[in-house]
């Protein structure tokens, strides 16, 4: 099987982390999940803005990742939407970010959720917080680009 053929489709992008934190180094992980949590996601009804990822007895959970309830369940009252779900990840990468957290300014955090081959997949990733002055020169840099391009245009008009 190729690695170009893979078939990935992105389903939420944690922009929220993107900006607050400067990504390190990032993981592909696995989520246990219940079929209609499954039908959920696969119908866009999640949310990874608060989300974060802690380490038990060698395991990976995802805290705070709301998973709304499937729509045709005859009974939503049962359902916590931000229960904590596993996460599976190579016990080499488990042991090296239980090593990472361990040292000062390292976290982990939920980036993406993706359909590959129509399995739900995770992109975790180990981050720093950025500084207040990083967080300024984006803002700054983006507001720079967006002039040029309004620039730009009205140029070629």
């Amino acid at each position: 099987m190729d690695k170009k053929n893979i078939k990935t489709e992105s389903l939420l992008l944690n922009k929220k982390a993107l900006f607050d934190y400067e990504l390190i180094r990032q993981f592909e992980a696995s989520m246990e999940l219940l079929w209609h949590e499954v039908k959920s996601i696969k119908a866009w009804h999640i949310n990874l803005k608060w989300s974060f990822i802690t380490i038990r007895e060698w395991t990976l959970f995802v805290q705070k990742f709301h998973v709304s309830p499937y729509t045709m369940l005859p009974n939503k009252t049962i359902v916590d939407p931000l229960r904590e779900r596993k996460l599976f990840l190579h016990k080499s990468d488990i042991l090296f970010l239980d090593q990472k957290l361990k040292e000062k300014w390292f976290t982990l955090i939920p980036v993406e959720v993706y359909l590959k081959w129509n399995l739900i997949k995770m992109r975790i990733a180990l981050a720093k917080w950025k500084k207040l002055y990083e967080k300024k020169q984006v803002m700054k840099e983006r507001e720079i680009d967006k002039q040029a391009k309004i620039d730009a245009s009205k140029f070629l008009r």
